[in-house]
């Protein structure tokens, strides 16, 4: 089973938001196929989903994911919390998993529970394992950012300061990671909604 690693997915949670990170570059192999992929989707004003894994699986189920969180917000004038949301993308893969055809995606679903003021994040993989957690990575990533985030986030940090650990994320990445992953696409979510962050990532970084 293909499952993507060349792919670089990172979620941090701040106090009052919660940052979305996704690699730019659409690879197959050892093909750089695109250089401003958008690895992402809108599911709901506060709800937004990053994705990894077979080309084909991702962009089917998270367009699937996406059309089905609309139509519920249409139906019902009013939208799923994040954990809503994660839990019918947890059960979407279970079924898929137990059907002749599983998709093989692994996600990062971020948002901000209106009700609660709180930010969330959920680290869901192609196995239908779900966990809310404070940080997050999948790919790559996660061998090389994991042990920053674990040193340096902690639950009340700020905007700017989640940006600088990210920054020192990306760094690490660029230092010893040997694929050109085309820089970053960085989205943060909070009480506002989704909105798209600039993230500057040309300075070169090398290794000691």
């Amino acid at each position: 089973m293909y499952v993507a690693r060349r792919e670089v997915l990172l979620g941090i949670t701040c106090k009052d938001c919660t940052i979305i990170v996704a690699s730019k570059a659409a690879m197959r192999g050892a093909s750089i196929l695109k250089v401003n992929d958008d690895k992402t989707r809108k599911l709901n004003k506060n709800t937004l989903m990053a994705f990894s894994g077979e080309p084909g699986d991702t962009v089917q189920f998270a367009e699937y994911i996406q059309a089905n969180i609309q139509l519920y917000s249409m139906r019902n004038s009013s939208d799923l919390s994040p954990y809503e949301v994660s839990s019918f993308v947890r059960s979407e893969l279970a079924k898929s998993l137990r059907s002749r055809s599983p998709y093989t995606v692994n996600l990062l679903l971020g948002g901000y529970n209106p009700i609660k003021a709180t930010p969330e994040l959920y680290w869901i993989d192609y196995l239908a394992s779900s966990a809310p957690v404070p940080y997050a990575a999948h790919g790559y990533a996660q061998y090389y950012c994991l042990s920053i985030l674990d040193k340096h986030h902690h639950a009340d940090i700020s905007f700017e300061q989640g940006m600088k650990i990210l920054r020192m994320c990306t760094d690490e990445l660029k230092r010893r990671l040997p694929i050109d992953f085309k820089g970053v696409l960085v989205k943060v979510v909070d009480k506002d909604g989704i909105r798209e962050e600039p993230y500057v990532d040309e300075k070169p970084v090398y290794a000691p």
